[in-house]
């Protein structure tokens, strides 16, 4: 069975919401028999990538909020996220566009590498701070997951991959994505935002149950939860 996830790598309800599914999987038990299929979403197409700037800055700058309040708001995320055992420093976040991070991903999806390169993409911009659009971090994150380096680089140089994270974004749309994450298990239920696992666990469970008999182009938003939109919304 088939579960297909619309996720941007700026997205911090999106790393929670990773970790808060993981969770469900490990309870699930036909969780051998489920494949996971990342799609990718752009929160801000137009957004610049700007090293020069960490989140916080960014954030209180487009918001127009003081300092204090984006600390403060920040401070809710963070906390969400050390209550699944990740740790998110805002104030190392490089300001970068996602869209090469994305073609990144399509590639090592190809090579069964979807998981691994989501993982890798957040922990490098949420934890370690790095700049999740230069290519010499794709390249090296890449090949730390073993993929090929060369095979980046060149992918990276032109345009290869693009239009499969626009067929994404298009299909999101279709779909009523609004914000992410957003989950679509058997192309039959649909959970939106960073739920609590249990809420994923049963979302599966009745899923699977119906697996035999479901129809793919019905989709029944089941949940919703905290979800980060282009408006440049969190909540």
């Amino acid at each position: 069975m088939k579960v297909e996830i619309w996720s941007d790598v700026m997205c911090p309800f999106c790393y929670i919401g990773k970790r808060k599914f993981e969770a469900a999987l490990n309870e699930f038990d036909n969780k051998e028999n489920i494949e996971i299929v990342w799609k990718s979403f752009q929160l801000n197409s137009e957004l610049k990538t700007d090293p020069s700037k960490n989140t916080v800055q960014h954030l209180a700058e487009t918001k127009g909020w003081t300092m204090e309040y984006t600390r403060n708001t920040i401070k809710y995320v963070t906390d969400m996220a050390s209550s699944v055992g990740l740790n998110y420093n805002f104030d190392k976040a490089v300001v970068a566009n996602s869209f090469d991070a994305h073609r990144f991903i399509q590639y090592a999806k190809t090579k069964n590498k979807g998981d691994a390169a989501e993982e890798a993409l957040f922990k490098a911009y949420f934890t370690e701070g790095k700049n999740t659009a230069d290519h010499a971090v794709l390249i090296q994150l890449g090949t730390e997951i073993g993929l090929d380096g060369d095979a980046i680089k060149t992918i990276l140089k032109g345009t290869d991959f693009s239009e499969e994270v626009k067929k994404d974004i298009a299909e999101s749309q279709q779909i009523g994505v609004n914000g992410v994450p957003f989950f679509v298990v058997d192309r039959k239920y649909a959970v939106s935002g960073a739920q609590d696992s249990k809420v994923f666990l049963e979302t599966l469970t009745k899923a699977w149950k119906e697996h035999a008999k479901s129809n793919p182009n019905a989709i029944k938003k089941s949940a919703d939860g905290t979800v980060c939109t282009p408006e440049g919304d969190c909540k």
